[in-house]
């Protein structure tokens, strides 16, 4: 039974009746106490490591929110790739107080069993209750989905390729949602992801998002013109730290026992499984991720987008590493249409932001960064993650600490006080180690109004379209270079040009099916 209804019914009842008085809240259940009436019901889909990590440093603990359904694809499984072997696991034994939690556990543990347990653990544990059983468990999204329509939002933590397919089947429910990054890792799904939000009227939350901070302070100088006209900027990452491939994996292992390896592909062409193309690693893969960019670039370049109000790019152009074998003793490149390179460089172009020049933003991943030759003569390694920006007369460097300014002069700090945070920084490696926090995020508070009907998120999928194409964008002019097939050239760096409007790239024709994926049958957007 609708909840606000029964609550209205009541409330009505008793008023009519003189069967209560009205008390403070907080004295019938203590200082931040949360009636259950007043709590977001959540189903979380996606139960593997970063979705366990998520939940421990700050989900699990805000009382504003209460997950009544798990799902993933994997029932339970100890082959999971992570930060730490034992990082996600000792945060959940210090959030459930039990320090014995998994101690018999070969491996990195996750799955929808786990997930499942840590909930009604915590309940438990915060209800004084022996034991706690509210949070179902399903490997099938459209399952939970169905049977669960009374939730007040759904939290999507699945490899790229599935964001799309289940985001949309929530919204069609009139599910507010919540989205790991990126949006979709297929041009096409991503603007009929934000789309369908703006036709829907819902509020909804790109978990990317992140408060300005440093990034608007930097952008408001740059606007007060102390390095004159902003031309460029670059950003650079030490992505990948997962495996990378040159070649399809050709044995075939068994699917592990309790992974429904069907749905785990959902959109996506069949293939055999290989434990490659799964956990962390899915982001190699074309068909699965979104590449570097998607991981942490979002993070880096959309408070700058934000900030400079940025359009979509017009072009992009890429170059990339590559890998040769020997045939009959001759040297070849290895054709290669299905897997990030190891190393990218991506020069995106985009139209004038208002007030400003035309704006080249640069990518860089693989160890790649840019050259900054006034710190030639410095001997110390510049930060693995950073942020670069160049005018006509000066440089803002915000790599590893407080953002400095770069002139003929030399290098000085462009502010004194605390440097930009890893996040606007560039997210480099350490940065994204495990938070051992056990409080709610304060980012949740933008996500939570939002759905409970105030204030939209600043992190609104409506605003992340200009970030999300320039994404999409980067995996297409990647492949560009091989759009060719049965040609065994080396990649060429081809500039695209997009169309944003039309959702086009026009002057490579066969580089547009880029845009969009080979669906499997019964799983067309």
């Amino acid at each position: 039974m609708n909840s606000e209804i029964n609550r209205r019914n009541f409330v009505g009842t008793a008023a009519a009746t003189g069967a209560f008085s009205i008390i403070p809240r907080h004295v019938l259940g203590g200082q931040g106490f949360v009636p259950p009436s007043d709590k977001l019901t959540m189903a979380h889909i996606g139960c593997g490591t970063e979705g366990t990590r998520e939940l421990v440093t700050g989900l699990l603990q805000d009382p504003r929110v209460q997950i009544v359904a798990a799902c993933d694809v994997v029932k339970d499984s100890q082959d999971y790739l992570d930060w730490s072997k034992y990082g996600t696991r000792n945060t959940i034994r210090r959030v459930l107080e039990r320090p014995g939690w998994g101690e018999g556990d070969t491996g990195v543990r996750s799955g929808r069993d786990q997930f499942k347990e840590v909930v009604e653990a915590y309940y438990a544990r915060q209800k004084g209750y022996e034991s706690y059983k509210g949070c179902a468990a399903y490997n099938d999204f459209r399952e939970l989905l169905d049977k669960h329509k009374d939730v007040d939002c759904v939290k999507i933590m699945t490899p790229d390729h599935l964001h799309a397919a289940i985001g949309l089947a929530a919204m069609k429910l009139k599910k507010p949602i919540l989205v790991h990054k990126p949006l979709a890792n297929r041009m096409n799904e991503a603007r009929l992801v934000i789309e369908t939000a703006r036709k829907m009227n819902l509020p909804t939350h790109f978990m990317a998002y992140g408060q300005g901070g440093a990034t608007e302070r930097i952008i408001g100088a740059i606007k007060e013109g102390v390095i004159g006209p902003l031309r460029e900027i670059h950003n650079w990452t030490d992505r990948p730290v997962w495996e990378q491939f040159t070649e399809l994996p050709k044995d075939r292992p068994p699917v592990p026992a309790g992974m429904d390896w069907q749905l785990w592909l959902g959109p996506a062409v069949d293939r055999p499984y290989h434990p490659s193309y799964t956990h962390m690693v899915f982001r190699s893969w074309y068909d699965f991720g979104g590449g570097c960019i998607a991981d942490v670039g979002i993070y880096s370049l959309w408070p700058v987008f934000t900030a400079l109000n940025m359009g979509p790019p017009i072009s992009a152009r890429a170059w990339s590493t590559h890998t040769c074998n020997v045939i009959d003793h001759v040297a070849n490149p290895v054709e290669n249409d299905f897997a990030f390179p190891t190393a990218s460089v991506i020069h995106f172009e985009f139209g004038p932001p208002p007030g400003m020049q035309p704006l080249s933003v640069f990518w860089y991943d693989g160890g790649m960064q840019p050259r900054i030759p006034e710190l030639d003569a410095d001997t110390a390694a510049v930060p693995p993650g950073g942020l670069l920006y160049v005018g006509d007369k000066g440089k803002i460097l915000a790599a590893g600490g407080a953002p400095r300014l770069i002139t003929a002069k030399g290098a000085e700090p462009l502010w004194r006080e605390a440097a930009a945070t890893p996040r606007e920084a560039g997210r480099g490696r350490q940065a994204q180690s495990p938070p051992s926090a056990q409080v709610p995020s304060r980012a949740n508070d933008l996500w939570i109004t939002a759905f409970k009907g105030g204030e939209r998120s600043p992190g609104d999928f409506l605003n992340a379209g200009p970030i999300s194409e320039t994404v999409c964008l980067a995996a297409v002019a990647l492949r560009a270079g091989k759009a060719k097939s049965g040609v065994r050239t080396y990649p060429a760096p081809i500039k695209v040009l997009y169309d944003s409007a039309a959702m086009k790239i026009t002057n490579l024709p066969e580089a547009n099916k880029y845009l969009t994926r080979e669906y499997r049958p019964g799983w067309e957007l």
